[in-house]
């Protein structure tokens, strides 16, 4: 499965290893509505994107993998990926239709940001090795 890249190149894009990169895809491309934009099947790594949220995924085992430490699940402890979207009615959706567990279920929540707050309706899922991933959608700003 390989796409031309049609989002914005970022500057600062994660590399998360993984036990099964076809698993993985279920979950970002399937359930999380990111594309597919470059594969190297034979290296068990994808680049996928949604919108200017870009990851990279590689197989652990597979290519270069590099650690600094041990690898234990669940990967990515103390970490949460934050992926700004539209709504997160129809993720909160596709989760549930698929019997995906939430880590942390649907809430608006506003933070302080300099003189005023931002709401944001947020969840969180963790992904088939434990990487914990936050959707979240603004709700506007309130002094």
């Amino acid at each position: 499965m390989t796409t031309s890249r049609s989002t914005p190149e970022p500057s600062l894009v994660p590399e998360l290893l993984v036990t099964s990169l076809a698993k993985s895809l279920d979950f970002w491309c399937g359930l999380g509505g990111f594309e597919v934009q470059y594969d190297r099947p034979a290296d068990g790594f994808a680049y996928i994107a949604r919108g200017t949220a870009h990851v990279m995924i590689e197989q652990r085992g597979e290519g270069r993998n590099w650690l600094p430490g041990a690898l234990e699940s669940p990967f990515g402890r103390g970490i949460n990926f934050q992926i700004s979207v539209a709504s997160i009615d129809p993720l909160v959706r596709a989760f549930r239709e698929a019997s995906w567990p939430l880590f942390m279920e649907p809430e608006t929540k506003w933070y302080r940001t300099g003189a005023g707050e931002s709401g944001v309706a947020q969840f969180l899922v963790q992904d088939p090795d434990g990487y914990l991933i936050r959707f979240q959608a603004s709700v506007g700003r309130r002094p």
